[in-house]
């Protein structure tokens, strides 16, 4: 089986709500910084507060993070979408859902805790395009077990979740038991090298027991099958997991589905900015999926999403864009 159809999709996004802070630098504000050039570090609130008020001009503000960035662009294919995710009780916080609000996602999951900022990420991006990041989880560290209930799940179809959960191993068990008790299709996006590295010893049953789709970059799969490369990577996950992905930048990506595989091309264009490409992908490919195309089709909306985002700053496609991109990513009644 190679497609899937719910009668009435709809798809929830569960991650961190993280509110992207987009600031150009000079190299001279850069030096002022601690750590590494090019490099993404976590820091506490009085940091991030310190480093903000110091910039030479205002950054620009736009909800960010993995599942958030998936769910919005899938929002604005037109597929019904919400987010569960957890903010504080403080103007960045209502920024952030007001902008969820405002790209159709439904934001009624939210969970808010009033003692903890809205969690923060800063990208510093010098005159060579390239970006530091420092990052404050701030109340999206402290999403708790007993906050996830059936209720979340009850209007989804489907959940789409960040791999990042996975640091917090009992939240995450808590999440997949129960959106699974649910009636819930679940994808899982790995995120990251060190996410998969780190939970090595349970991925591949959470994989088996609950996922129903995992997307992976090259370097997530190769950690998957013990750094033996993208190749063995996908056999691996696809041995767990009915549908694996792996995206491969440039070069496309390549899916593998109860034994088939189909290679999917990339959208070739002169990127500025990588930021969300991934995100954006499984965007697009989520909304043909969930809507019945074939998974040829559902990997060509998400490399024309991802050929989108990646021509911009940041994770946020303008609405032209958009418009063109829902007359290129069209389902055929009856696919």
């Amino acid at each position: 089986m190679t497609r899937h159809r719910a009668a009435s999709p709809r798809l929830l996004g569960l991650g961190s709500a993280l509110l992207d802070q987009l600031a150009h630098v000079p190299e001279s504000f850069l030096e002022t910084v601690p750590g590494r050039k090019g490099g993404t570090e976590l820091v506490d609130f009085p940091t991030i507060s310190g480093l903000l008020a110091r910039l030479p001009q205002p950054p620009v503000r736009a909800p960010g993070g993995s599942a958030a960035n998936t769910v919005v662009g899938a929002a604005r294919l037109g597929l019904p979408a919400g987010m569960l995710a957890k903010i504080g009780a403080d103007a960045d916080g209502r920024f952030y859902r007001s902008s969820l609000e405002d790209a159709g996602v439904a934001t009624s999951p939210f969970k808010t805790d009033p003692r903890i900022p809205t969690g923060r990420c800063l990208s510093l991006i010098t005159p060579d395009s390239q970006r530091t990041m420092r990052t404050y989880l701030g109340a999206a560290a402290h999403l708790s077990p007993d906050e996830i209930t059936s209720a979340d799940f009850a209007e989804y179809s489907h959940l789409h979740l960040e791999g990042y959960q996975l640091f917090n191993r009992e939240l995450m068990t808590r999440i997949l038991k129960t959106a699974k008790a649910a009636g819930c299709r679940i994808s899982l996006d790995l995120s990251a090298p060190e996410v998969v590295m780190a939970s090595r010893d349970i991925l591949a049953d959470l994989l088996h027991d609950y996922v129903a789709a995992v997307f992976a970059n090259e370097d997530e799969a190769s950690v998957f099958a013990d750094g033996r490369g993208e190749d063995a990577g996908l056999e691996a996950l696809a041995a767990v997991c009915p549908l694996a992905v792996v995206k491969l930048g440039v070069r496309g990506s390549v899916i593998r589905c109860q034994g088939a595989t189909v290679k999917v091309p990339a959208h070739v264009v002169k990127a500025s900015d990588t930021t969300g490409a991934g995100d954006l992908w499984a965007a697009g490919f989520l909304y043909g999926w969930l809507n019945g195309a074939d998974l040829a089709t559902a990997g060509d909306f998400g490399a024309r999403a991802a050929a989108a985002v990646v021509q911009v700053t940041g994770a946020v496609i303008p609405e032209a864009e958009w418009a063109r991109l829902r007359r290129e990513c069209t389902v055929a009644s009856g696919a």
